[in-house]
């Protein structure tokens, strides 16, 4: 009974390491619009507790979704973007981006526009990466739209047609298990029975995401509002507008009315600039502001031309003309009076008001919402007007307000160093999507050092612009932002040395996009048993460690020096390979074993690096093309291990003959280290 209790145990634990994992089940159909135009319509259906990534989803971290339409602009033309349902959005700290993913289900819509009439069908190519807590699949897959008779019809009519192949073997997780959210797409198998999904969780979920984020752009562009009333465009207007109100008034009540209506008039005029921006862009260009090259580096250059304003290289002023006409017709009284004296206040304002509103619209654009801009404006617009009612309702509030002075031109130029710093943002943003690596990290920390201490020298009087007035001393409250702002800088400093800068996660490159991974001014001080010089076609991997991107030469290299080998398949988008490193791999138990008893090879499944063409071959496993470094590691892990989930480890010997039951992401140390050692022992005996 034991013995077979025992093998029973042992079946189970090797399906569970080499099964196929197949957790997103696609069905297509197509939907005629006109006589040429159709609809191609994917929809998956995703297991539970895995997670696909948006086509969206910021670069810097995993792999987006991507669609390949294969015979456009030749038999047929794509009408647009491809469309998605409402994705999630959450902060991977380890690659310190922003990331959007679908659980459960996602829809994906295409328009086409048929030229060729003889064209039967369209098959289109996915790419991408799908994850769960421990385990990550990389994979690329077809699917095939049958097309019907291209004739005219009088309503639209749907041919549905879903792709069979077997279902996917299930998955156990852990009920502690958390789901990762670096997940792309990638299984794009396909089944004759479609996953049904819970269309209300689904619907829920994205909801509170974007309510989230709206009430963050309501407040930052609170906060901008508050900020640009400081300013001297608009400081001195608060005490001028409200006394004429007050004195214009025939009771005080009526004064309190009509400084209330001007308020609501400034909440509307920003408001329907919010409309514009969000009529203009509309839906698919917001979604695609975030990584779109040209938008960044347009919003880099707006941005540099706002913080010069504010710095007082120039004004940035609407034409004289628009304010006279607006000015004269708020003498008419009544209403209209009173909206045309706040389009004049808006006008007047606007060298010091317009770059703070560029700058909101811009953040609120590139988050991809199109009402975005509208509470972004909402928010800012309140912050303005709110002052205006409460003096007027409260006139000896007024008596309490510092009296203008130079230090309205102070909060300007801060706020000049702010859009300064904010500007190389959008650039890096631009960097990281092209992977130019003109922007790493450090460049990246070093320009954001000089703004900040540029700053902190200009609030200690160090440093004087062109509209500053003469300086005897320092007020306490700018000393304290001084001492702020320097304390900000030298916090900045070690990043250069590769500290995580947890403050600012998010804003600079991540820790793997740097010049130099170990922090500037790093040396290598080479320990007993570590190899100081990097063999032939060795690279130096994570924490220093001699690491071969090609088995055959890792191989040869183990051969040569006598010692084991930790076959490691990894992505360079795998969130849970680069928990393994941080947080596993770089540990006193573990990092010396890697460097000293292993030869690493470290075969990464989404390497786009193309084959040479005598080397593209057709997969005997899969059938699927292989014309990629990437292709073929990932199909040699699935013809050798049946397996098809990053991380994934083996120890072989250094005739490539396994030592070891494979593992997956194993984050328990004490674990991974018994798992190596008793590799070690068996490669010994």
């Amino acid at each position: 009974m034991k013995k077979i209790l025992l093998s029973l145990v042992f079946l189970i634990s090797f399906i569970g390491n080499s099964q196929i994992l197949d957790p997103v089940k696609w069905k297509s159909k197509v939907v005629q619009k006109s006589d040429t135009e159709f609809e191609l319509v994917m929809e998956a259906a995703i297991d539970t507790d895995w997670h696909m990534y948006s086509q969206f989803t910021p670069d810097g971290g995993a792999q987006p979704l991507v669609f390949t339409f294969k015979g456009s602009g030749k038999d047929f033309k794509l009408v647009g973007k491809t469309k998605e349902s409402q994705y999630k959005k959450t902060f991977n700290d380890i690659f310190e981006v922003d990331e959007y993913y679908f659980s459960k289900k996602a829809t994906f819509t295409q328009l086409i526009k048929v030229t060729n009439p003889n064209l039967k069908e369209i098959k289109v190519l996915l790419e991408g990466q799908s994850c769960i807590e421990g385990k990550c699949i990389q994979e690329e897959d077809n699917l095939t739209f049958k097309l019907p008779a291209i004739k005219v019809v009088e309503k639209v009519e749907e041919v549905v047609k879903e792709e069979p192949i077997e279902a996917a073997v299930p998955v156990e997780v852990a009920s502690n298990d958390i789901a990762s959210t670096d997940l792309t797409t990638a299984n794009v198998s396909k089944t004759k029975e479609t996953a049904e999904t819970n269309d209300a969780a689904t619907a829920n979920e994205p909801e509170n995401e974007e309510k989230k984020g709206l009430w963050t752009i309501f407040f930052l562009a609170f906060v901008g509002g508050f900020a640009a009333l400081l300013t001297p465009c608009v400081f001195p207007m608060i005490p001028m507008t409200v006394s004429f109100f007050t004195k214009q008034s025939k009771t005080k009540a009526a004064g309190i009315r009509n400084a209330i209506i001007y308020g609501l008039s400034i909440v509307i005029i920003y408001l329907l600039l919010g409309v514009l921006v969000s009529l203009v862009f509309g839906a698919d260009a917001l979604n695609a502001l975030s990584t779109n090259v040209w938008f960044n580096i347009i919003f880099f250059v707006l941005l540099l031309v706002f913080a010069a304003s504010f710095l007082g290289a120039f004004e940035i002023m609407l034409p004289n003309k628009w304010a006279n006409k607006v000015d004269s017709q708020a003498d008419r009284g009544g209403l209209l009076g009173i909206f045309f004296m706040a389009l004049a206040l808006a006008i007047v304002s606007f060298s010091c008001t317009g770059p703070i509103v560029g700058t909101l619209l811009v953040q609120a654009a590139a988050g991809g919402s199109q009402i975005g801009p509208i509470v972004g404006m909402l928010g800012f617009s309140l912050a303005i007007a709110l002052p205006f009612a409460l003096f007027a309702a409260f006139p000896g509030w007024m008596n309490s307000l510092p009296k203008s002075g130079g230090w309205l031109n102070t909060v300007k130029v801060s706020l000049g160093f702010l859009e300064l710093a904010l500007a190389f943002k959008f650039l890096s943003n631009a960097d990281l999507v092209l992977q130019a690596h003109w922007l790493e990290r450090e460049v990246f920390l070093a320009i954001w050092i000089v703004i900040f201490a540029a700053w902190a020298l200009y609030l200690f009087g160090k440093l004087t612009l062109p509209h500053d007035s003469p300086l005897s001393h320092i007020s306490v409250g700018r000393l304290f932002l001084a001492l702020l702002v320097s304390f900000f800088t030298v916090y900045l400093i070690p990043g250069l040395w590769g500290a995580p800068l947890k403050l600012i996660s998010g804003f600079p490159p991540p820790m793997t996009y740097s010049e130099s991974p170990n922090g500037v001014g790093y040396k290598f001080e080479g320990n007993v048993g570590e190899i100081s010089a990097l063999p032939e076609h060795a690279h130096k991997g994570p924490h220093g460690i001699v690491a071969f991107h090609d088995y055959e030469q890792g191989l040869a290299y183990a051969k040569e020096v006598g010692k084991p080998i930790l076959l490691d398949f990894t992505g360079y988008a795998c969130v849970n390979c680069r928990k393994m490193e941080d947080f596993v791999w770089s540990t006193p138990e573990i990092l010396p074993m890697l460097k000293e008893e292993f030869v690493l090879i470290s075969l990464y499944v989404d390497s786009k690096a193309e084959l040479p063409k005598a080397d593209q071959y057709v997969s005997p496993e899969t059938g699927k093309e292989i014309v990629t470094v990437g292709n073929k590691w990932s199909d040699y892990q699935i013809t050798r291990y049946q397996n098809n989930a990053q991380p994934y480890y083996i120890i072989l010997d250094d005739d490539g003959k396994d030592l070891s039951k494979p593992v997956g992401y194993s984050p328990d140390i004490e674990e991974y280290k018994a798992w190596l050692e008793k590799g070690l022992t068996a490669f010994k005996k």
